[in-house]
């Protein structure tokens, strides 16, 4: 019997990649993120064993609201929602906004939604995959330190799940490619810089990062908690 696996920003980018592999896999996949009409299209692309719901995960109302729509039982949780936030302006008040924003969309995402769904996890294999960032290692402002923020998190998330034979991890990803991350700015001159940067001579694809989480979600990852799996083929040693 397939799992019920819930992927938050599972419209696009690394969410999409992941989402797909589980339905691939023969799991039941609901897609959670703040476009309903992206989320749609991907329920489609994906198939009959996605679900696509709309919600503000950085929201409580919205959370609280949210619940009704998962299932009573989650095996697989991914917290991957999160974006940058970009600053505009300076001052007091910019540097606020861009605070703000990064913490909420980055931290309060995953932490709401783990929290509310946490007696829903199945005892004994139930897994907690939560995505960060390269940069909360290699130091980003605002976003890096969300990013690490999410790393303390889940050290204590971890500490309280594992009696209940619960796991919870990090995957970290390093530069990648086909995600909407990066806007515009990912052109071919920046791609190439960066390949430089890794040690492998490319950068990443949303489905390196997919491959990762699925393995952390996996019965094979089931002694594996607390812990941070860097997929950046060597960016963060750099050259």
């Amino acid at each position: 019997m397939g799992r019920n696996v819930v992927v938050t920003g599972g419209g696009t980018g690394i969410g999409l990649a992941t989402a797909r592999r589980f339905a691939q896999n023969g799991d039941d996949v609901t897609i959670v993120g703040r476009r309903r009409e992206v989320l749609v299209e991907a329920a489609t692309e994906l198939g009959p064993r996605v679900r696509p719901i709309a919600c503000d995960l950085a929201d409580p109302d919205a959370v609280e609201s949210l619940l009704g729509d998962l299932p009573s039982r989650v095996d697989v949780l991914v917290n991957n929602a999160g974006s940058r936030e970009i600053g505009v302006g300076a001052g007091p008040h910019a540097v606020v906004a861009r605070w703000r924003g990064d913490f909420e969309r980055n931290v309060l995402t995953a932490v709401l939604l783990t929290e509310c769904v946490r007696d829903r996890l199945t005892p004994g294999s139930g897994r907690v995959v939560t995505v960060s960032s390269i940069a909360a290692l290699r130091g980003a402002g605002s976003y890096g330190a969300a990013k690490a923020a999410l790393h303390a998190w889940n050290h204590s998330l971890a500490a309280q799940l594992g009696p209940s034979g619960i796991t919870a991890n990090i995957v970290a990803p390093g530069t990648v490619a086909g995600t909407e991350f990066f806007g515009g700015r990912l052109d071919e001159a920046e791609a190439v810089r960066r390949s430089g940067r890794t040690l492998v001579g490319r950068i990443g694809v949303p489905d390196d990062v997919a491959a990762a989480v699925c393995f952390l979600a996996s019965p094979d990852a089931g002694y594996l908690t607390g812990e941070i799996l860097n997929v950046n083929g060597g960016e963060l040693l750099g050259r």
